[in-house]
């Protein structure tokens, strides 16, 4: 994350004694920085996409071998989500006090050696079990955490202010397209290679491999902050963003709201699989096309988001985005005759892809609120404390998961799709309770 103080307004172009900027072609698409970023951030979430979902099937399945068997998606979101929660602000310290580009190419190494893990922990399933498999997960989700605020922060050092609306543009798209390629790939790799899951993770590494190549012609940045020293305020929330969030009670429900959207995101993220493998008796890979049919619709969400948007804050998508995820989660939720469920595979996917475009529609104008309304001076802290909050919800959704699926188990085995009616139930105070007023950019 870069360093913001009252001088310093991250739209400007970067410069280093009259050096640094020099070396910024005047044109985005002649940037070998642009392509290297951009390519590193792809197959960065390419990968965390194709193990996560490896992982997370491997743990539903756990639930298809006994009565009492455990499903440890709720386990694996935990476990992935606590290094971001417990070091997102040593993690951001370092981005600011060493420089990015080598934060980042150290960050990417860690990867190979965390995929390499990952081939061992499935090798020798029978003796590690699930928690060879954890351990790697909470690795990557350290990794992912140093990775997270130097891919970030080093935008605004390595390009013109005028070019960092697209930029954010193009690491929003490509992250959607990992997301749905990663899924879908991790389900086709299930599939094909039953028991060998070794190998598929194989490709794992050969995916971090090329990731840490594509950040070769990323243009060394200097230090932000090299004579900051780390305390323990840089470990929890500062003071003085504290303050703000005290203050200024329009962040803090925006905040509050983002963070009670990612809960909801997280629960929705293992009862689709859950719904897919216990309830529908899917395919691995057909299972993984209904996690791909999401994020196709928060792609398209998004843009559309944007598009409607035009200069202002618009805060009636942020309802109409509320309400129209309630209405398709009461769809994926009504059981029915085809294995329990209404829908089913066929008529699940459309539904899931509008969910993906509502949740679209509702989380743009929320961050670009935060984005637009913190004080100059405080917006990178801002951001930072968003993208904390939102993972200690992503942390959370974990153990609530957990608690739903022991209840169906203890209701009679119920519906698997009767978790989309809890997640309902979570949403439904956002949708009643959040109806901010739209407001203009500034320009």
């Amino acid at each position: 994350m870069p360093s913001m103080d009252a001088k310093t307004n991250p739209y400007e172009t970067p410069q280093e004694g009259g050096q640094l900027s020099e070396t910024i072609p005047d044109r985005l698409s002649g940037d070998p920085s642009f392509w290297a970023t951009t390519s590193t951030q792809f197959f960065g979430a390419f990968n965390d996409n194709i193990f996560k979902q490896l992982l997370l099937l491997v743990a539903v399945n756990q639930a298809l071998q006994g009565k009492d068997a455990t499903d440890y998606q709720g386990l694996a979101m935990v476990v992935f989500a606590a290094p971001f929660v417990l070091f997102a602000g040593p993690t951001g310290f370092l981005a600011d006090k060493f420089s990015k580009t080598h934060i980042i190419v150290i960050s990417k190494v860690m990867e190979i050696v965390a995929m390499a893990m990952g081939v061992i922990a499935f090798f020798w399933y029978d003796q590690f079990g699930m928690t060879g498999l954890m351990v790697v997960l909470a690795f990557m989700g350290f990794q992912s955490t140093l990775f997270a605020p130097a891919k970030y922060g080093i935008l605004p050092e390595l390009f013109h202010g005028r070019d960092l609306p697209k930029v954010n543009g193009v690491f929003l798209m490509t992250t959607f397209l990992a997301i749905i390629f990663g899924t879908v790939l991790a389900g086709f790799l299930s599939d094909w290679l039953p028991g060998n899951l070794w190998m598929a993770s194989l490709v794992c590494v050969g995916v971090a491999i090329v990731g840490t190549l594509t950040t070769i012609p990323i243009r060394r940045t200097p230090p932000a902050t090299p004579e900051a020293r780390f305390t323990l305020q840089a470990a929890g929330i500062p003071k003085k963003t504290l303050r703000l969030f005290m203050q200024d009670h329009s962040i803090l429900k925006a905040l509050l709201a983002s963070c009670m959207f990612w809960l909801c995101a997280g629960i929705v993220q293992q009862g689709v699989n859950s719904l897919g493998k216990v309830q529908l008796e899917l395919s691995d890979a057909q299972t993984s096309w209904l996690g791909g049919a999401i994020g196709l619709g928060i792609g398209i969400g998004c843009m559309l988001a944007g598009v409607l948007s035009s200069g202002k804050i618009e805060f009636r998508l942020v309802q109409i985005g509320a309400w129209g995820i309630l209405f398709c989660l009461g769809l994926m939720a009504t059981p029915g005759s085809n294995h329990g469920h209404m829908l089913g595979l066929w008529g699940s996917l459309p539904v899931l892809i509008l969910l993906g475009i509502f949740t679209g529609m509702f989380s743009v104008p929320i961050q670009v609120y935060l984005q637009a309304k913190a004080p100059e001076d405080q917006k990178g802290q801002v951001i930072a404390e968003m993208s904390r909050a939102n993972w200690l919800a992503i942390f959370l959704s974990g153990l609530l998961y957990s608690v739903f699926d022991r209840i169906l188990i203890a209701g009679g085995d119920l519906p698997r799709c009767y978790l989309f009616g809890f997640t309902m139930l979570i949403m439904l105070p956002v949708a009643i309770l959040y109806h901010p007023h739209s407001e203009a950019l500034n320009d």
